[in-house]
């Protein structure tokens, strides 16, 4: 066919559709006869106004004003008729305005067109903003929320848009005079007609019940502060969870100035146990005392002191109150954590759980899968090894914070050798974890033992059961300092590793000054050096202390490589993250020193341990990218000698046999990868849109990484849902921990461990119940699964190891602590917990705290008063008041939460004097209650 004829059978195939779309066109509905006469009216309006004189102009423009004002302010669920019949005289009108209106007509035509352009105008061009700078502001509540809502968005627009132009202005003016800085600040005059409407908006928004608009307008214009001006008990609440929920979408410093706006809400009000939540949540101490100092009611001071407690914050009391105001011991007591014990045995009480528990309860052996006699043999040979060692760490943790066991009532210390008896010892302190003074009745009669691991496990016990405890006596510190300087390097690891645990988040200034001389001194060996520098860290988490940071970097500069290359070295850099936890860019000039003055092969390593734990929580986006193209590099690997028929035919013990042999610079590079695998969950972790997209994002990092990312993915997973065992995670972690690798391997059951800790959570039971039989004749894997297995019965189920509380909102620098110390234990297996550093399991304990809703009177006594426990719903921005759980059930207090569930009363008896009811509630008496059988 020739090109002619193509093109003619083209034009016939398109005049054919054509004509069939033309037959298939809608005809347009035909106009009822009111709306018929309502077009023509409109039209003959419009005529009027373009043509007509000023007198039938303004007859025109009333009349228009009148028909929008009735069908915008009525509930629109359609295009309002007026605006639709007009559309097509929009350019008209337009056109009109500029050339055919009188003065006297000018501020009217300017507000009717302002309402038009809210749906005419073409898109970027903002007439409904711009004729409403031009009319009668005072007009704009008249025409209904809908262009209220359609204003705002536009004054968001002129205002960014005028910040653009000031910054290219800025910036030209920058490359005349180098030496300027840039200024992004308006001077009043330059923006006064955007805040004059600014300011009429706002309270319009206030009282209309959509408050989440109102914060968007102020917000867009830079002005967010003068919510507090606008906030009342109607419509506080509203603004506040809308404030916190956003701040988390800012980065530094507009989220910290967020909450510090939600925080002065709340203060105006006088609603004090939320202002204190803001103010843990921001982590500021100044804030956080003026807060407790402010408040003059004795009884919600005592709910306050319950709310530091839980938050670690300890700080004196009666140096502060005057001499009028009593009870000084009684707050510094609750803040001490000093009745924690008390509530959480009678939490076990009312669940039936004094009941002590061997660790054969836990392992339940019976239900694995039987044997052949040779198998059974070894078998007995294994437990005869594990009842003697393992069981001294599950037993501890199963039965923490009950004060009751029944392994050491045999002498059961004694059937243990060398580090084993200090464990075993040290587990004492986990029974008693919280009861300071029956745990240390108990712990004395080891103290004095003259064997020297036994000692010292008794030295480490001391400190464990003071953890989260701080009262005036300050038993730990008397007891431990006298041993920091010990005869043997256990007793001298043991009493500092002790004060860290004790003391973590205190800040405590005696303990600085004993153990600093240690830190500072350079014949000390590096094992001690590095325990002193983690406990330092713990104790001083987050308050970016100079001293302590000056001898770590001088640390870095002094001790030789071998020492600083050595599996312990490691908490050095812990140590220095942990002084900048959650201090993000404060961070900067302390990397910068560390780059410039350490080996560079070590400074990248220390780097990037400060800024992971500087970003812990924050979600930060950026960090989290830099992280993962980190993870994804792949260096150059140096030649090997071996072919690969020869590699492929390497057995198992051979692979083993290489892993020792490692060199220092690949150990050190794979510690590189694994913290910045760690910093994705660390950074992640409390905010679940992040914590999905980290756990796809290991899912790659596992097929496609180096071998030193891919065995941190498994502790990466379980610091992300520490405590909350998700489906996803816990398969995944299930498949890892059968990996040909020995390190994936290993940290995926010890990761099975973090995810299911204080659940017991019935499936990873399961799970790992397999494992011990698969794992049978290895040593190691049977080691960490029985580990694991303490670890997802911890407290019986009653406690959690998950750093967030308060519904989620508030991170506890002392429970991440404790996490941090594991999973950097976890990096390198092999030479911490499977070495002779097994009892860094016990920095868990710093970690632990009880998962209970406890409801006192005003006597402190516990009640019994029925709670609806539900998993949450977020309800932020949400119209009206929509219950903030779902799925719920009715019980009586005391309970647990998970960490998804959210607690409410179940009855109007009793008025909670917290707002979120978590940990230790007071609830006094409502006056205004009438049971019904009294109606």
């Amino acid at each position: 066919m020739s090109k002619d004829q193509n093109k003619n059978a083209t034009n016939t195939n398109n005049k054919a559709a054509s004509a069939g779309k033309k037959d298939l066109e809608l005809k347009a509905p035909e106009l009822s006869e009111e709306d018929q006469r309502l077009k023509e009216e409109l039209e003959e309006m419009v005529n009027q106004i373009c043509t007509g004189n000023a007198v039938n102009q303004r007859s025109a423009l009333d009349s228009i004003k009148e028909e929008l004002k009735k069908s915008l302010t009525s509930s629109v669920t359609t295009i309002p008729k007026p605006l639709r019949f007009l559309r097509p005289h929009y350019q008209a009108l337009q056109e009109a305005y500029k050339n055919n209106t009188p003065k006297d007509n000018k501020v009217l035509f300017a507000n009717i067109m302002s309402v038009l352009g809210m749906t005419l105008a073409k898109e970027g061009e903002r007439d409904c903003l711009n004729y409403m700078l031009e009319g009668d502001d005072d007009e704009f509540d008249k025409w209904g929320h809908e262009y209220v809502r359609s204003l705002a968005g536009e004054i968001g627009e002129e205002y960014q848009q005028r910040l653009q132009e000031k910054i290219k202005q800025q910036e030209s003016l920058l490359q005349e005079n180098e030496h300027m800085a840039i200024d992004t600040e308006f001077r009043p005059d330059e923006i006064i007609d955007l805040l004059t409407l600014v300011n009429k908006i706002v309270p319009y928004f206030m009282k209309s019940a959509s408050e989440p608009e109102a914060c968007d307008l102020l917000i867009e214009t830079e002005k967010l502060s003068k919510i507090v001006d606008y906030c009342d008990e109607s419509n506080y609440s509203r603004v506040c969870l809308y404030l916190a929920g956003v701040s988390k979408y800012f980065i530094d410093p507009e989220n910290t100035q967020t909450l510090k706006i939600v925080y002065d809400v709340y203060r105006k009000l006088d609603k004090f146990p939320d202002a204190l939540r803001m103010a843990m949540q921001l982590n500021d101490i100044k804030l956080i005392k003026d807060t407790f100092f402010s408040c003059k009611d004795s009884l919600m001071r005592k709910q306050l002191a319950f709310m530091l407690g839980r938050g670690n914050y300890k700080f004196s009391i009666s140096d502060s109150m005057t001499d009028e105001e009593e009870g000084a011991e009684e707050y510094e007591e609750l803040m001490g954590n000093g009745r924690l014990s008390q509530y959480f045995l009678h939490l076990a009480k009312q669940l039936d759980s004094l009941e002590p528990k061997t660790p054969e309860d836990i392992y339940k052996s019976h239900l694995t899968e039987s044997r052949s006699t040779l198998t059974q043999n070894v078998d007995s040979a294994r437990l005869n090894l594990a009842s003697t060692f393992v069981n001294g760490f599950v037993n501890g943790f199963v039965n923490a914070g009950f004060g009751t066991e029944k392994l050491m009532k045999d002498n059961w210390i004694y059937k243990n050798k060398d580090h084993g008896m200090l464990s075993a010892a040290a587990s004492m302190g986990m029974v008693y974890l919280w009861n300071v003074d029956e745990g240390l009745t108990e712990i004395d009669k080891y103290l004095y033992n003259g064997d020297n691991y036994i000692k010292a496990g008794a030295l480490l016990a001391c400190g464990i059961v003071n953890a989260g405890i701080r009262t005036d006596v300050d038993a730990a510190y008397a007891l431990l300092q006298e041993h920091v300087e010990g005869s043997t390097r256990e007793i001298r690891i043991a009493s500092i590793l002790g004060l860290g645990i004790a003391y973590a988040g205190s800040a405590h200034e005696e303990v600085f000054e004993l153990l600093m001389p240690i830190l500072a001194d350079s014949d000390q060996a590096i094992e001690v050096v590095a325990f002193c520098a983690l406990s330092l860290g713990m104790i001083f988490v987050g308050t970016m202390n100079e001293d302590i940071t000056e001898s770590l970097v001088q640390i870095y500069l002094e001790r030789s490589e071998k020492e600083l290359t050595h599996p312990l070295a490691k908490f050095l850099a812990l140590s220095l993250g942990l002084l900048f936890l959650g201090k993000q860019e404060a961070v900067d000039s302390v990397c910068e020193t560390v780059m410039t003055t350490v080996n560079p092969k070590l400074a990248k390593f220390v780097t990037l341990t400060i800024e992971i734990c500087a970003y812990a929580g924050t979600g930060n986006v950026l960090k989290v990218q830099q992280l993962l193209k980190i993870c994804g590099e792949h260096p150059e690997k140096k030649k090997e000698t071996a072919s690969t028929e020869q590699q492929q035919q390497q057995t198992q013990g051979q692979q083993q046999d290489k892993e020792k042999k490692e060199e220092p610079e690949d150990a050190l590079l794979n510690s590189y990868y694994g913290i910045a695998v760690l910093g994705i969950a660390l950074i992640a972790m409390g905010e679940d849109l992040g914590s999905e997209m980290a756990f796809r994002s290991f899912g790659h990092l596992l097929q496609y990484s180096e071998i030193g990312v891919k065995r941190a993915v498994p502790l990466a997973m379980g610091l992300l849902s520490v405590s909350n065992p998700q489906l996803t995670i816990m398969d995944t972690l299930s498949k890892l921990s059968h990996d040909n690798d020995t390190e994936i391997s290993q940290n995926a059951i010890f990761a099975m461990g973090l995810i299911g800790a204080g659940t017991n959570n019935a499936r990873i039971g399961q799970l790992l119940r397999g494992l011990s039989t698969y794992y049978q004749k290895e040593g190691n894997h049977l080691f960490l699964v029985r580990i694991a297995q303490g670890l997802v019965s911890s407290g019986k189920g009653l406690v959690t190891m998950n750093p967030y509380y308060a519904d989620r909102s508030i991170l506890s620098p002392v429970q991440l602590c404790g996490l941090l110390g594991l999973v950097f234990s976890g990096l390198d297996m092999k030479n911490t917990i499977l070495a002779n550093y097994h009892y860094l399991l016990y920095v868990g304990a710093s970690a632990m705290y009880p998962r209970m809703l406890v409801l006192v009177d005003e006597n402190l006594e516990p009640v019994d008063v029925p709670v609806r426990v539900g998993t949450s719903v977020d309800v932020v921005a949400q119209a009206g008041k929509p219950r903030s759980i779902t799925g719920f059930q009715t019980h009586k207090a005391p309970v647990i939460l998970q960490y998804e569930e959210r607690a409410e009363l179940a009855t109007e008896e009793f008025i909670p004097l917290s707002s979120t009811l978590d940990h230790i509630v007071i609830v006094k008496k409502n006056p205004e209650f009438v049971a019904e059988n009294q109606l």
